[in-house]
């Protein structure tokens, strides 16, 4: 490529001068290319460790004129192909023009002026593009892709230096983080180490100091472990890795690839080293905590954070901490983790002004808002800056258009035009009083039934007052109270000040009264609620009377949801919960339904009104517990992987005897999907869920542990599995709420209690207390690095289980091992998944679905089985292999979709590998007809040969239709007759339990179009095997005979066709063609079949030649016209009826006596030549010529060299091997090689 000049100064120290003339010289890197002995070792090693530009780019051309000791780089190129052209094209167009000049100075100064013209013209188009990634960037990212053969379509990261350690010695050399892959190139003293693994293969990701690895990063894969140390920066390295697998994995998982967030705020000035996918999983990285911080949407975008601090009035202080602002909120966090949390919605801010600065508070700012409260900052390092950013996204705020909002120096103007703007109350404002529903019902049509406007809880319990039940109606008074007075010094709804003090008052218990106001707020349902009005509603509608699997699975569980509460012993709640289940699963067909859900749900709609429980189902699914609600419950089983690993830190003693007894996996997973609602006294379950919607996953792992360390002399004693979940299920049982002021509910797992000493009763708020005495140093951002850590090993164990569950469903006749079909399923899902890489123009891209049987999830289309087709076949056919794995994939795909299975790929590998000479031959002999075998290719065949006429007939396949060929032959002939009766079906379903078998009798004919097509295929699977003469030969004598046999057979059945009239003779299926043209050149040389390699069409494809002409000397004394027969003068109706009668029941030219034969031989030369074949000069096209397997079949048993040829045995294992080495093929330049490759 052309470079900006740029000096040189010694250019000959590491360089080797190839070309040259008075103003250029071409250059060659010393070491590049053959020999370069030590020096060159040298070269190449420095060039590694430094990262040199001529790792890449070898080849050189300078500028220079004759009296200047200055050069000037002018082109680089990674291939002598490369930098020729440049070359070539400089002495075209410059040599001529520089000659003229006088001045040297004045030649330089044209070159450089032209060189720069050159690449501006080549950036014009690159510019369009937006490409944000500087120059070095694009230099390492093109080193990447030439060294390790990646295409265009993958995208560099970011790179490292570090070392690999190969057994124990470290190898100095580059990492190069891709979107997919992770690579590792060093070259050391002519030692080079290249590494490819990609991200979805990656089973282990961690950081970890050893003696023997000083602070290195782990990574494992099924095959081996990689450890990497010695890097710069490993913190930044680690995180960049971990964000690449968990994005892998995240494909696995749900099938999206990774999209480049087009949204994200653009930088002004790119950084030096930084590449624009960098930058934008950073962003991504930090969007992604900010959200789950602050409990905000999903579609929040963090646009700049700043250190500031905020006056808290209710302890009179200025809390240090950092000022969060996105495109609908402003969100605060103290330095100190429960100091204080505030978040302010952008919808409800009024004023935003500057206040005058002091010493004491530099650079303030106060935002007030809508519900009277004001916050003031101060500290602010760019105020003015700050205050246009909120002063922008004010302006684009919903329900702000209007220009309600103040923004400017100290001021008080009042917010008149929001007084004359009608606001819908849900959206003004949170309730102030506990009393105030949280909001309007929806609006539904009158038809419709009824919605819970209000949480179900307030219409089925017996509105009895407070001083009615005693001491613990007092306490709930007291609790009212106390959130009362927190509302009115923290402040109350969305904006209210979030401190050590809201925690303490949620452990004490939330009041009922105020349950379902607080759930909204802590899981920021609530923003999402107000923001989009009536959604539900609409939802709602949709979804009515819509049928789907999910609404199948919800019907099959309303009632199983809490059926011990009255609310959900009639309609009314039972309708409810239908609602906002069926509403989810519309909205997010993802997830649709799983079972949990109901039983959470139900719970949600106790304390809040359907729009409320669906928004908070929403948040929970969606935000709280990610993928825990999927299909294969992966979020769950991760937090459970967690809670294992925690029991093994905290409780090893226990950790071991639970492992034994495999107790952890089975009672974990119902106390993680349904918030312990399902294992304890409801009560006391839903005070975890306040603590939950607080806290986070944090408050259900502290209080698992809890449980285990409350139990732990007694689980130490059990002696089986049964034992431990009795203790455990007791033990929860009996965890009770004495403060609940709601009746108690009989709980279904009470049954478990029954024994001889029911355990003592244990308080919640007790459990709770000694779950944050003991286990509360769980901090948030080590929950999601163990996440991660996990995530790798339950989706992989997943990928696995996927893997054994395919490889079952495979017949075990299919002849492949075990070990075989792993690796094949690997290579196949390696293929399907580098569709979603690169080829966002494959159909599989779109196609695969996880909710799918594991079977059909990873699928792949014609392309890419032309591609394992090609490297896996044992059928090798040079550039025919492409059109033969067409017709395997046409013969496969029997659903007609365009896509093949993992299975339907293995029956045609089985196909070519597996089975003796005839099972082969089967498989070869139907890829040559329809469907296999479109009619295009059989006529473009035609006319590539000389030695038959171009035939205008289209002769339908001897078949009544392509489906035919995927049925017995025996069931062709019950179409068109009455209905079977039961037994008929009964017995139709046995036969396909068995393994149906097919004989060589069930093949239709072939006709000579498709023959010729298959001696087509055979000449160019020959051309690469040691004995392809030998193979010429006998495939030359073998196709002389059948044509014989063939024009026998014709005879044949012309023969008896002249018989009387019955349904049962051996007319053919075909309509009666028009007449074929004759042929144009009755001269013509004859032309070999094969394109094979000269020496071939010396021999062999001679041979082959000769036999056609000696087959087709016996017909020349035919008339040529021919008279009709009588099996063309059959109506219609007596032909069209009969599906029996094909051209495959005429009577085997073997089976015939040794007289019937010499009669029809002498025939053949007669006036009885058929009708339809018209001879012209030695040329003849047969429209009724056709051969059967059998016959194919004992021609090649004639010949020992072809039958061992198809009986060869060829390792599949290798062919597996090789297609893996491809996948990650080097890109070498044309005139290196790299040696002594290692690892």
């Amino acid at each position: 490529m052309w470079l900006g000049p740029e000096e040189v100064l010694v250019a000959n120290a590491l360089w080797v001068t190839e070309r040259a003339n008075p103003f250029f010289v071409l250059q060659r890197r010393r070491g590049h290319g053959k020999g370069g002995g030590l020096t060159g070792l040298l070269v190449g090693t420095l060039d590694v460790v430094l990262d040199s530009s001529a790792r890449v780019a070898p080849y050189r051309i300078l500028h220079q004129t004759q009296d200047s000791q200055v050069y000037w780089t002018v082109a680089c190129g990674s291939s002598r192909k490369e930098i020729t052209k440049h070359w070539e094209w400089l002495e075209n167009n410059l040599l001529q023009t520089l000659s003229i000049f006088d001045n040297e100075e004045d030649i330089t100064t044209f070159v450089k002026g032209k060189i720069h013209g050159i690449i501006a013209e080549e950036n014009k188009n690159l510019q369009t593009q937006g490409d944000e990634d500087p120059g070095k960037f694009k230099e390492a990212e093109l080193k990447m892709r030439k060294q390790f053969g990646m295409p265009n379509g993958e995208k560099l990261v970011n790179y490292y230096s570090c070392s690999y350690w190969k057994g124990r010695v470290p190898r100095q050399g580059w990492l190069y983080l891709t979107v997919n892959h992770l690579c590792f190139y060093s070259f050391l003293l002519g030692k080079e180490v290249s590494l490819v693994v990609q991200w979805v293969d990656i089973t282990r990701l961690e950081k970890n100091a050893t003696l023997l690895f000083p602070e290195s990063i782990r990574v494992d894969t099924r095959d081996q472990e990689l450890f990497f140390s010695m890097f710069l920066n490993i913190g930044e390295t680690f995180k960049l890795m971990e964000q690449l697998a968990n994005l892998a994995m995240q494909q696995l998982l749900d099938n999206k690839g990774f999209l480049e967030d087009k949204a994200l705020p653009k930088p002004i000035r790119p950084h030096k080293n930084i590449s624009a996918l960098k930058r934008d999983l950073d962003a991504r990285s930090k969007n992604e905590c900010y959200r789950a911080t602050f409990r905000l949407p999903k579609d929040e975008r963090l646009d700049g954070h700043t250190g500031c601090t905020l006056w808290t009035p209710f302890n009179k202080l200025h809390i240090p901490g950092q000022m969060f602002i996105s495109n609908n909120y402003i969100c605060f966090a103290s330095k100190e983790e429960d100091a204080c949390r505030l978040i302010i919605p952008l919808r409800e801010v009024t004023i935003v002004e500057k206040a005058d600065s002091s010493s004491v508070l530099p650079s303030p700012l106060s935002i007030s808002t809508k519900s009277k409260m004001t916050f003031l900052f101060a500290n602010l390092k760019d105020r003015d800056f700050l205050v246009q950013r909120i002063s922008d996204f004010l302006q684009k705020t919903p329900s702000k258009h209007l220009g309600g909002i103040i923004v400017g120096r100290k001021t008080s103007i009042v917010d008149s035009v929001l007084e004359s703007f009608p606001v819908p109350q849900e959206t003004s404002e949170p309730p102030t009083s506990p009393s105030s529903p949280l909001s309007s019902p929806p609006s539904f049509s009158a038809q419709e039934v009824p919605t819970a406007s209000q949480g179900l809880l307030k219409v089925f319990q017996r509105n009895s007052p407070m001083e009615d039940l005693g001491a613990k109606g007092a306490k709930e008074k007291m609790k009212e109270e106390s959130w009362n007075i927190h509302f009115f010094e923290y402040g109350r709804g969305m904006c209210m000040y979030r401190t050590a003090k809201t925690r303490e008052l949620v452990l004490k218990g939330i009041p009922e009264s105020l349950r379902g106001e607080l759930w909204l707020l802590f899981s920021g349902a609530w923003n999402e609620m107000v923001t989009h009005p009536g959604y539900y509603a609409e939802l709602v509608e949709k979804s009515t009377g819509k049928y789907s699997l999910a609404t199948e699975e919800i019907e099959r569980d309303l009632h199983r949801s809490m059926p011990e509460h009255p609310a959900f012993q009639n309609e009314l709640g039972i309708a409810a919960l239908r609602r906002v289940l069926t509403a989810y699963a519309f909205r997010n067909p993802t997830i649709g339904y799983c079972q949990a859900m109901n039983i959470v749900t139900s719970v949600l709609l106790l304390y809040g009104s359907e729009e409320e429980a669906f928004w908070l189902l929403v948040a929970l699914c969606e935000r709280m517990l990610p993928d825990y609600y999927n299909t294969r419950v992966v979020g769950a089983l991760v937090d459970q992987g967690i809670f294992e690993e925690l029991t093994r830190d905290i409780l090893p003693q226990l950790s071991e005897k639970m492992q034994d007894l495999g107790v952890i996996s089975s009672i974990s997973l119902s106390w993680f999907l349904t918030l312990f609602l399902s294992v304890m006294p409801f009560e006391s379950a839903v005070v975890i869920v306040d603590c939950f919607f607080y806290e986070g996953i944090k408050v259900i792992l502290q209080v698992a542990l809890a449980v285990l360390d409350a139990n732990m002399e007694q689980l130490l004693d059990c002696s089986d599995e049964g034992e431990a979940m009795t203790v455990l299920g007791r033990y929860l049982d009996n965890v009770v709420n004495k403060q609940s002021i709601s009746p108690p509910i009989p709980h279904l797992h009470a049954l478990l209690t029954s024994g001889d000493d029911p355990p003592a009763e244990v308080d919640i708020f007790d459990l709770l207390k000694v779950s944050y005495e003991k286990f509360s140093n769980l901090r948030a951002d080590d929950i999601e690095q163990m996440r991660f850590k996990q995530r790798l090993k339950v989706i992989q164990s997943l990928e696995d289980t996927a893997k054994r569950s395919v490889v079952r469903a495979i017949p075990g006749d299919i002849g492949f091992s075990v070990e075989e079909l792993e690796d094949l399923y690997m290579v196949f899902k390696a293929k399907h998944l580098a569709s979603q890489y690169w080829g966002s123009n494959h159909m599989t891209a779109v196609h695969r679905d996880p909710s799918l049987p594991y079977l059909e999830q990873y699928r792949i289309d014609v392309c890419q089985f032309q591609e394992l087709f090609a490297s896996l076949t044992p059928w090798a056919c040079g550039s025919h292999s492409p059109v033969l794995a067409s017709r395997m994939f046409r013969l496969l795909d029997q659903n007609k979709d365009s896509l093949i299975n993992f299975k339907e790929f293995v029956i045609g590998m089985s196909g070519m590998y597996h089975g003796d000479l005839t099972e082969k031959l089967k498989a070869l002999y139907k890829l040559h007809l329809p469907p296999a075998l479109n009619p295009e290719e059989a006529e473009s065949a035609l006319e590539a040969t000389h030695y038959f006429t171009v035939d205008s007939s289209s002769e339908e396949p001897p078949l009544a239709s392509n489906l035919d060929l995927f049925l017995p032959w025996e069931a062709q002939e019950e179409k068109g007759t009455s209905p079977p009766d039961y037994r008929h079906y009964l017995q139709m379903w046995a036969k396909e339990k068995e393994d149906q078998k097919e004989t060589i009798k069930d093949l239709p004919k072939m006709n000579q179009e498709q023959f010729i097509e298959l001696c087509k295929t055979l000449y160019n699977m020959f051309s690469e095997d040691p004995m392809e003469q030998d193979l010429y030969h006998a495939i030359a004598t073998v196709a002389s005979l059948l044509l014989r046999i063939g024009e026998v057979g014709k005879k044949f059945s012309a023969q008896t066709g002249k018989k009387p009239k019955d349904g049962n003779n051996s007319a053919t299926k075909e309509d009666e063609p028009p007449a074929p043209k004759p042929h144009q050149d009755s001269t013509q040389e004859l032309q070999p079949l094969a394109t094979g390699n000269p020496q071939a069409k010396a021999s062999g494809d001679t041979h082959f030649g000769k036999a056609l002409q000696e087959s087709h000397l016996v017909v020349e004394g035919g008339s040529g016209e021919g008279q009709g027969s009588s099996s063309m003068l059959l109506s219609d109706d007596e032909t069209k009826d009969d599906m029996s009668m094909s051209s495959y029941s005429v009577v085997s030219t073997g089976s015939l006596q040794c007289e019937d034969l010499t009669d029809d031989t002498v025939l053949v030369g007669g006036e009885a030549c058929s009708p339809l074949t018209t001879s012209h000069g030695g040329g003849t096209v047969d429209t009724d010529w056709c051969i059967s397997f059998e016959q194919i079949l004992a021609s090649i048993l004639t010949e020992s060299v072809l039958v061992n040829f198809f009986e060869k045995r060829v390792n599949i294992g290798l062919k597996i091997k090789e297609q893996k080495k491809v996948e990650r093929q080097f890109s070498t330049s044309s005139d290196h090689e790299p040696s002594g490759i290692s690892g």
